[in-house]
């Protein structure tokens, strides 16, 4: 009853009550990376759309080396509707650089890494395959990936990277290994972000797997033409 009274008393000052982020009782784990990509936490979060954001956030890096691919990932995101956010490393579980999240259509960089550009670059393409694959699903607001390029297209040497990476995750090996390739691949990902909520459905643009095809027929997506 406090409580409520004196919400009460905030509004009729005038005054909106200041909501704090939920107690994190161990960072660095999964409740905390999940607190703020259900932006539940925001302290230590912040949305970046250009370049020049990042500049005032770390003045002392240099971007001009990533800027021009950086500025065109980030204009691909805006106009997709997908937000980026540079989140403080607590929220993150050890060695994670970023997340993208399938839901919100939301991805987060890891602070701890944001000032070298060449990790900075490969992630955010990495992230970014990943809403690119969201995107081959049928529709970025599903919460489900799909696969991209058919098998062969991506260098075998990917594969086996991300069967080491991701030996207890196995059923992610296939999106994993795409988005390893993506992420050290210039433009790949933009161009792949490019073709999202664009003139033609992505899968004109990028045939379609078997399975994706299938897939995006049963969901109506696509008349298998």
């Amino acid at each position: 009853m406090k409580k409520l009274l004196g919400i009460i008393a905030a509004l009729s000052l005038g005054s909106t009550p200041v909501l704090a982020d939920p107690e994190i009782k161990n960072w660095k784990t999964a409740h905390s990376t999940g607190c703020m990509i259900l932006r539940e936490c925001t302290e230590g979060v912040t949305q970046i759309k250009t370049v020049d954001d990042l500049r005032e956030l770390f003045p002392i890096v240099n971007y001009g080396g990533i800027e021009e691919e950086y500025e065109e990932l980030l204009s691909e995101f805006n106009r997709i509707g997908i937000g980026v956010f540079v989140a403080d490393g607590k929220y993150f579980q050890p060695l994670n650089r970023g997340v993208y999240h399938t839901v919100m259509n939301n991805f987060y960089l890891n602070a701890d890494y944001v000032m070298d550009v060449k990790q900075l670059l490969e992630v955010t393409r990495h992230e970014g395959w990943h809403a690119a694959q969201d995107c081959m699903a049928g529709d970025i607001e599903n919460s489900l990936i799909a696969i991209i390029h058919h098998d062969g297209y991506i260098p075998n040497k990917y594969k086996i990277r991300a069967s080491v990476a991701y030996a207890m995750m196995q059923k992610a090996i296939p999106w994993e290994t795409e988005a390893m390739w993506a992420g050290e691949t210039p433009n790949v990902t933009k161009d792949a972000l490019s073709a999202c909520k664009a003139d033609k459905d992505m899968w004109e643009v990028y045939p379609p797997t078997p399975m994706t095809g299938i897939w995006l027929m049963e969901q109506g997506y696509w008349d298998g033409e």
